[in-house]
């Protein structure tokens, strides 16, 4: 979803994304429903959401079978997305708890998949950059730890992100693929740029992504893995890609049994919202992450980690 030259804009958008037209591209993209919804949401529900999201946490396992993964090849994932730290619902005790339930899962490689703070106004614990790195320094998997950005870390302080991460040794996958694993086991993990990073107005903005550059850096057969913090992207990867894990829309984040999230912020609506997607054999996981956006306050969607296992 490549809009142009990235290095045209040599900023990110201001530290508040202005609103946007009260269009429905222009509600999923903003997400002005979902702080319309909670407003309307009855004073008990609002609790039970408000505690759903600062006291939940849940570990939720997929085992797809993309038809360009060999079967012999076992391989499990952690999947961490959209930590947003801060409180109330993602103070410092908080990610702790999330990465030693995301340590004890022992997989093979752990991918983090952006939004590393919170950017709502209702923030009642600031935690700096350099407290949630930490944090995630402590992740060891035989694989190494990797991560991609995120559209609030370009939007509010994307060289403060890239800093905290470096210091703990985090490698960024930027429109960028490594070779990991033991011959006869290898695999490509390739990392997209932020497909929203620059804000440019109403319903409009330019990615940083190159898909086909980041895929022109793939050698060989080795099956491969797709990191992109937005899903929007999952129908221009080729079956080339055995798997696209995706973050970002917090599976709807206030969600009513039975119905389609209220809130998605993506082209496509509710279409790649939450879970395992298959269309036209090629597969995508989409987290329902683990922090807020807007409001703090989850319904329907408790926090979660992402356990994938590939392989017999």
């Amino acid at each position: 979803m490549a809009i142009g030259d990235p290095h045209a804009l040599l900023q990110p958008a201001p530290p508040r994304v202005p609103a946007q037209g009260l269009t429905r591209r222009g509600l999923l993209k903003g997400g002005l429903g979902l702080t319309g919804f909670a407003g309307l949401l009855l004073p008990g529900t609002g609790a039970y959401a408000a505690m759903q999201a600062a006291g939940e946490l849940t570990v939720t396992a997929y085992a797809p079978v993309p038809r360009n993964w060999p079967d012999q090849h076992r391989l499990s994932i952690t999947v961490i997305a959209d930590l947003h730290a801060g409180g109330p619902n993602m103070g410092i005790e908080r990610v702790r708890a999330v990465v030693d339930t995301a340590s004890a899962l022992r997989s093979d490689l752990v991918v983090i998949l952006g939004d590393f703070f919170a950017t709502h106004r209702f923030i009642t614990e600031q935690v700096p950059h350099g407290a949630w790195a930490s944090e995630l320094a402590r992740l060891k998997a035989p694989l190494g730890v990797y991560s991609i950005l995120g559209n609030h870390d370009w939007w509010y302080d994307i060289v403060g992100v890239r800093r905290a991460l470096k210091q703990v040794n985090i490698p960024v996958l930027e429109n960028d693929a490594v070779l990991l694993g033991e011959p006869g086991r290898r695999f490509w993990l390739a990392g997209l740029g932020d497909q929203l990073a620059y804000w440019l107005g109403p319903s409009r903005f330019r990615g940083v992504d190159d898909l086909p550059g980041t895929l022109n850096k793939v050698h060989g057969d080795d099956p491969v893995i797709l990191l992109a913090h937005e899903p929007d992207i999952f129908p221009d990867v080729p079956e080339r890609v055995a798997l696209t894990l995706a973050g970002h829309t917090h599976g709807g984040q206030i969600r009513l049994p039975f119905v389609e999230p209220f809130w998605a912020p993506s082209s496509y609506g509710a279409r790649y919202a939450y879970g395992h997607i298959v269309e036209q054999g090629r597969h995508m996981i989409v987290s329902g992450g683990l922090g807020c956006s807007k409001v703090p306050m989850r319904l329907g969607v408790p926090p979660e980690i992402v356990r994938v296992q590939l392989g017999a």
